[in-house]
């Protein structure tokens, strides 16, 4: 049973950065690709970023440029890097893991405000 954990989410001001990781256990990493999706209230789940085990990493254009997704295999850890961050920002933002099974972490509350 794959488990994921994430860490990282805060409030942070409007332009400010915030790192999130999102710890796997309980398979093999390098079979799932990973991705990012956040939330906010009363609205759609929606994709973020994702990497694949290649590296191959893909963003919604929301965040291109300001944020970057990347992984550490030896780790079985995933990171996002969220730059310049603004108020529409704002949301829980979980991990996901797409391999043989599909599996969802808890989630992790980022709010952008001043």
């Amino acid at each position: 049973q794959v488990q994921l954990v994430e860490s990282g989410g805060g409030l942070v001001q409007p332009g400010g950065s915030l790192r999130l990781s999102c710890a796997f256990s309980g398979n093999i990493f390098a079979l799932y690709t990973m991705a990012w999706y956040r939330q906010a209230p009363g609205k759609q789940r929606d994709l973020v970023a994702s990497i694949a085990n290649a590296g191959n990493t893909n963003y919604a254009d929301s965040v291109k440029g300001r944020f970057t997704i990347s992984r550490d295999n030896a780790k079985k850890t995933m990171y996002l890097q969220m730059n310049s961050l603004k108020p529409e920002d704002t949301a829980v933002y979980i991990c996901n893991a797409l391999g043989p099974s599909n599996y969802w972490g808890q989630g992790t509350q980022v709010t952008v405000s001043s």
